[in-house]
């Protein structure tokens, strides 16, 4: 499929870990993908465009979503950006907790809040939301989890909201990814915990399943909170 008849995805965190895997996968399957970052561009071959931007400052928001919207419909809209402060209770930073509320939720609903009404009225397309195991909550990162629950509720609330205009929304939450986020100094103190099955998950299977989830066969599943887990979730 040329550049020029591709259909348009935005992906956010994509300069590196899962959002980087995740703009390459959907580069692979054909789509022109957009990648919103506050990092320098990845090296992606094929057809991608790179808009630096921070995700937590609403006034960058409109200029850039007004440029890449006025190039076409997105099909598709992925927000990966993330980031992980931990800390003990007594020893919770507010500061750290509002930057993640502002990267995870509130820049998942300016995006959600522009795209998917546009997504309406084309009567397709799909937004997947990357979240977390940790959205059910672990001791030391009470300000994450909160944060990326708050995005399971969001993407409910929004598939409710579209699904009679052919537009999904879904959230993939996986266990203890193996990206750079693992080395920031921020989270030193605490390290992964492996799931059963004895080994981190890869990013490229993250953004395996995102790529699904945007395909037309992934067409009946919306609202869902779909976990990557390694088995974390498995009843023993």
């Amino acid at each position: 499929m040329s550049e020029l008849n591709a259909p348009i995805a935005l992906v956010t965190g994509a300069s590196s870990g899962i959002g980087q895997a995740i703009a390459a996968k959907l580069v692979a399957s054909g789509w022109h993908v957009h990648g919103l970052d506050i990092a320098a561009a990845p090296s992606i071959n094929g057809s991608y465009t790179h808009w630096s931007i921070d995700l937590t400052r609403a006034d960058a928001f409109e200029p850039t979503l007004d440029r890449i919207l006025f190039g076409g419909v997105p099909r598709a809209l992925v927000h990966a950006a993330g980031v992980l402060r931990v800390g003990d209770l007594g020893l919770l930073n507010t500061d750290a907790g509002y930057l993640m509320w502002q990267l995870h939720v509130d820049a998942a609903t300016r995006l959600a809040n522009r795209v998917l009404p546009v997504m309406q009225a084309a009567k397709q397309g799909s937004m997947v939301l990357v979240g977390s195991r940790i959205s059910l909550g672990m001791a030391g990162r009470s300000q994450y989890a909160a944060s990326k629950a708050a995005l399971v509720s969001l993407a409910r609330s929004w598939a409710a909201e579209s699904i009679g205009h052919g537009v999904t929304v879904n959230v993939v939450s996986p266990a203890a990814t193996d990206t750079p986020m693992l080395n920031d100094p921020a989270r030193a103190s605490m390290t992964p915990k492996l799931p059963p099955i004895g080994r981190l998950i890869q990013a490229d299977e993250v953004a395996s399943l995102v790529d699904y989830l945007l395909s037309p066969q992934a067409t009946a599943i919306t609202g869902q909170d779909i976990a990557i887990c390694g088995g974390a979730s498995v009843q023993r």
